[in-house]
């Protein structure tokens, strides 16, 4: 390997130490903050959506049908000259017919969990207040398959419910809201009129008010009764091992049951799209700052030329190739980029570590947050390559133009 070429880029950057440094130092930053940054915003992209995946089912299965069924009038006659309006469909009990079958065929499913639920609204009624909340009747044992209420659980367990069937476990916002305490007994009236004594055997605080607030779970039988839905659920829960098959699985589910299944991607479509949106201003940014820096190895190496057009064309004129001459300046665009990344690379997990050790609390909340931070390779691979290519690309234009440079008309002393 030829390695003059590399030595004559060398010489010329060491003979301007102050202008190689500034450029250097520039690549070094725009490391540094390139990976700073886009780990913070990559990381804060990962945590929301493990928050979404993990927090939501991955499949949400309800006693809807994704279009109105035909009613018997319209199959009667159909194709028929006559028009029919104001037809009342017939009134039924809603809830998921077959939910047990359908139970059974999504756990066929390799890395599918599911599990039935009953949603309703009841009242709190404890030392004179009511309170309006959300009430979810689940089969324990289930439910802490395909939910993650159990690790937000800060006194007793979703078990609870299963060893005492007149048990309610309440949210920590409600429970200091009406000064309640696990052990006690508090009264809820249904939607249907019924009232049912429970006790409270356990607390939950997952950090959203509104949920922490307004949500109860009961088991499915005791919910079932309290609203006159024997033997019926109008929600299905699904958890897969593999959350990014959820829309297929979704539309299999759909199939064979015919109940609308909603995947967690098709619940946040808007979301989803807003974060690549996200993500391509992020990148755009941050890129600008390596840019401003690839300027100055232009700048830099520009003048080099400017001032070595005698000493290139002597080296034209010993024997060196147009494309010597280009790698000699090419090389010094790289050697910049190399060293500017491997110096900003440390600068980046710096700065990755500081973002990671600082501590918020949000207003209003009393929970403390960190900043998430992605520590994945393909961060700093994104970070170092992109500056070794954008110092490269910067140097290559000068380099050209070195390469073109005629021996003779310089020797001559011709402008």
């Amino acid at each position: 390997m030829n390695t003059l070429p590399a030595a004559i880029a060398v010489k010329h950057l060491l003979a301007r130490k102050r202008q190689s440094l500034v450029s250097l130092l520039g690549v070094v930053l725009g490391v540094g903050f390139f990976l700073g940054i886009s780990a913070m915003m990559q990381g804060s992209e990962n945590d929301f959506i493990k928050r979404l995946v993990d927090n939501s089912p991955h499949i949400s299965i309800s006693d809807e049908y994704r279009s109105a069924h035909s009613q018997p009038a319209q199959q009667a006659y159909r194709g028929s000259a006559v028009a029919l309006h104001g037809l009342k469909p017939e009134t039924e009990s809603r809830g998921i017919r077959g939910y047990v079958q359908l139970l059974q065929f999504i756990r066929r499913i390799s890395g599918a969990q599911a599990s039935a639920t009953l949603n309703g609204q009841a009242l709190i009624n404890f030392a004179g207040k009511d309170v309006a909340v959300g009430v979810t009747g689940i089969v324990p044992d289930q439910f802490q398959k395909v939910s993650t209420i159990e690790s937000f659980m800060t006194e007793g367990t979703i078990g609870n419910l299963a060893a005492n069937p007149d048990g309610i476990i309440l949210g920590s916002e409600l429970m200091r809201k009406m000064f309640l305490r696990v052990g006690q007994q508090l009264t809820l009236t249904s939607s249907t009129g019924q009232v049912h004594t429970f006790k409270i055997v356990g607390v939950f605080h997952t950090g959203r008010a509104s949920f922490d607030e307004g949500q109860v779970f009961l088991t499915l039988k005791r919910v079932q009764s309290m609203l006159n839905r024997a033997n019926r659920v109008n929600s299905i829960v699904v958890k897969l091992a593999n959350p990014d098959t959820a829309r297929d699985v979704a539309a299999r589910i759909e199939t064979q049951g015919g109940y609308k299944a909603v995947s967690w991607q098709e619940a946040s479509a808007d979301l989803m799209s807003t974060l690549a949106l996200r993500r391509i201003i992020m990148y755009s940014v941050v890129s600008a700052v390596l840019l401003v820096a690839a300027f100055g190895i232009y700048n830099i190496i520009s003048t080099v030329v400017m001032e070595k057009q005698r000493d290139i064309a002597i080296l034209k004129a010993m024997g060196f190739h147009t494309g010597d001459i280009e790698e000699i300046f090419v090389m010094q665009g790289i050697v910049l980029g190399i060293a500017g990344a491997a110096a900003g690379l440390p600068l980046g997990i710096a700065l990755m570590t500081g973002f990671a050790g600082l501590s918020f609390k949000l207003p209003g909340s009393s929970d403390i947050y960190h900043l998430p931070m992605d520590w994945s390779w393909y961060q700093f691979a994104i970070a170092g390559g992109f500056a070794v290519i954008a110092a490269t690309m910067a140097a290559y234009l000068p380099a050209r133009k070195a390469a073109h440079v005629q021996p003779v008309e310089i020797l001559r002393g011709a402008t």
